[in-house]
């Protein structure tokens, strides 16, 4: 079947590709529908316009009619897969690749010009997520090797200060190897990020600086409630009131009941006076420092959960080595509190599992 006129203008006008023909002048004559949804103008909007208004400048439209021109992408008076970027009426610059050619009169002057470019916005995408494969494979094959190197050292240096100095006389460089231990998690978390971006063919961007942008390789995970803390009653001893709220608010997020003590003696008082949990406290406190509470709660609750806090990167006074002499099973070492590591070492003093989490 022949391929009448009136049905190529309808193939044409229905095409997702964006197709724009000028007249001599480089006004706009023709306009069909994949170019009003590409660049979001309205027909009358362009219709009778400079072609110029859907290039971010005119020196683009006008690099666009030199190459069309010329003979050097595809032959003289056509362009093939050029590449250009038009404007869209967002203001958003689209990368796209025109074909076209420069329409002509019988006699071989200049008429006008038609093209048909292509969107190449899903085109880039995809290559960017190929490059994105590329450097988590380089990466992950680069940097897991020399992590599992520095973890099992890490086992070692701690088996050997145990060895050497026993548990109590090394609290403080307990908690730095953890620290490490944990840094190193973030990191093969990060690296499980981009695995799943390449395998989900998908990445998300967060602002950096300026206006520019970088993946988005945080853990993506649920921040919902810790149901294995739900219904827990915590007192929180600290004499920093910004430290207490925050302690609370994510304490109470997860369901438990928090009471708050601003030193020593007040915490003591409310241990004495109410039923609690486990206890949450500062290590160095005015009145009563976080030992001397260890040592009253020990006595009069033994089966009650302590748990120090200190934002020293040693232990100054010897409060955290006096307190694991005397039996104090945690410490969650540096302030700011790391919140899924507090819930974590919540939920293992009162016996809470995964498990509970679940139902």
């Amino acid at each position: 079947m022949a391929l009448s006129q009136d049905r190529l203008e309808r193939l044409v006008e229905r095409s997702s590709d964006v197709v724009i023909a000028t007249d001599r002048k480089g006004t706009v004559v023709y306009y069909n529908d994949g170019a009003r949804k590409t660049l979001g103008y309205a027909p009358d909007e362009v219709l009778g316009t400079f072609v110029g208004r859907v290039y971010p400048s005119v020196d683009e439209a006008r690099r666009v009619m030199d190459a069309m021109r010329s003979a050097d992408h595809g032959g003289a008076g056509i362009v093939e897969t050029f590449r250009t970027t038009f404007l869209a009426k967002s203001g958003e610059e689209i990368p796209m690749a025109i074909s076209g050619t420069l329409l002509k009169t019988v006699e071989g002057d200049e008429d006008g010009t038609i093209g048909f470019a292509k969107d190449l916005r899903g085109m880039l995408h995809q290559e960017h997520l190929a490059t994105l494969g590329e450097v988590a494979i380089g990466l992950s094959h680069e940097i897991r090797s020399p992590l599992a190197v520095i973890l099992n050292q890490a086992e070692l240096l701690e088996t050997d200060l145990a060895r050497l100095a026993g548990d109590a006389e090394t609290a403080v460089e307990t908690e730095r190897l953890d620290a490490m231990r944990r840094e190193i998690g973030r990191i093969g978390d990060a690296l499980d990020r981009m695995g799943e971006m390449v395998r989900d063919e998908t990445y998300e961007t967060v602002d950096y600086v300026g206006p520019a942008r970088m993946l988005d390789l945080r853990k993506q995970v649920d921040a919902g409630p810790d149901r294995r803390l739900e219904g827990l009653r915590i007192l929180v001893a600290d004499d920093d009131g910004g430290i207490c709220r925050s302690m609370q608010e994510i304490l109470e997020r997860d369901g438990c009941t928090v009471t708050v003590a601003r030193d020593g003696r007040e915490a003591m008082g409310a241990i004495e006076d109410g039923e609690f949990d486990a206890v949450l406290s500062d290590v160095v406190m005015p009145n009563m420092d976080g030992y001397e509470l260890y040592q009253h709660v020990r006595k009069t609750r033994p089966d009650l959960p302590v748990l120090m806090m200190t934002g020293f990167h040693y232990d100054k006074d010897h409060i955290i080595k006096r307190s694991r002499m005397a039996g104090l099973g945690s410490v969650i070492f540096k302030k700011p509190v790391d919140p899924e590591r507090l819930r974590t070492a919540l939920a293992e003093a009162v016996g809470r599992s995964e498990k509970d989490a679940t139902g």
